[in-house]
């Protein structure tokens, strides 16, 4: 597993990622700064009318996409010139490539939410808001938890893919099914809804206990089925081309 986690790392090493990483992030601030600025007459809740503006455009879609494309950032060198065989050939479990890469992108991710926080304070800052609300650190962390059960799923739809931008727009269809999910009140029951609630994007009345379980069951039980079926079929794959 260590060995895989430091495979994954040096691969990443001179990429530019991370450019990726820090400007979605950026836009969605400045957009949504500029959205608040211009409507202060209507939007006056101080930090929380903030977070509504700037999370709104970063949690429903790009967030999302930023997902999809590390997932599918950190699959390419496996689908080029035939290394996913000389992978399968390799003295690592096909368990520890996957969870390898599941780690990194949730390290990528949690880096980016980092950013986002940081912007946001700055942003409530330079508009003199007052007292920062110390829950919205909660929903940026709960964002990222409900990530990694997207991050599950699009990992297995790169690793069967070739096409790097096939599993980008699969994630940006998933993100309206995911709006229609919750708003018929069904979305605990999808990854990209669980983001919207995790992020308290459009709603941020506090979660029931009933629901605070939920969230956190549920997408771990999601985390656990994308993964498991993934490494499953990796498995047999190998079976097959060997």
């Amino acid at each position: 597993m260590k060995r895989s986690i430091s495979a994954e790392w040096l691969k990443l090493r001179h990429s530019r990622i991370g450019i990726v990483l820090a400007v979605l992030p950026i836009i969605s601030l400045l957009i949504g700064c500029a959205n608040y600025y211009f409507n202060r007459g209507v939007l006056q809740n101080g930090w929380y009318s903030l977070w509504t503006q700037v999370s709104l455009l970063y949690g429903e879609f790009f967030l999302p996409i930023l997902i999809a494309i590390c997932c599918a950032y950190v699959c390419r060198l496996e689908h080029l010139n035939r290394n996913w065989n000389m992978m399968m050939t390799a003295p690592v479990s096909v368990a520890s490539v996957f969870l390898a890469k599941l780690l990194v992108v949730s390290i990528l991710i949690l880096f980016a939410q980092a950013l986002f926080m940081g912007l946001y304070w700055l942003a409530g800052t330079l508009f003199s808001l007052g007292t920062f609300p110390v829950e919205t650190i909660g929903w940026t962390i709960r964002g990222w938890y409900a990530s990694l059960s997207i991050t599950a799923l699009q990992l297995g739809l790169s690793l069967r893919t070739r096409s790097f931008a096939t599993p980008i727009g699969i994630s940006l269809c998933a993100v309206f099914i995911g709006l229609g999910m919750y708003t018929a009140k069904l979305g605990i029951f999808f990854p990209f809804s669980l983001l919207t609630i995790g992020m308290s994007v459009l709603n941020q009345d506090k979660l029931t206990y009933v629901q605070n379980i939920l969230f956190w069951v549920v997408n771990m039980a999601l985390i656990i089925i994308f993964a498991s079926m993934s490494i499953r079929r990796l498995k047999n794959k190998d079976m097959v081309s060997s």
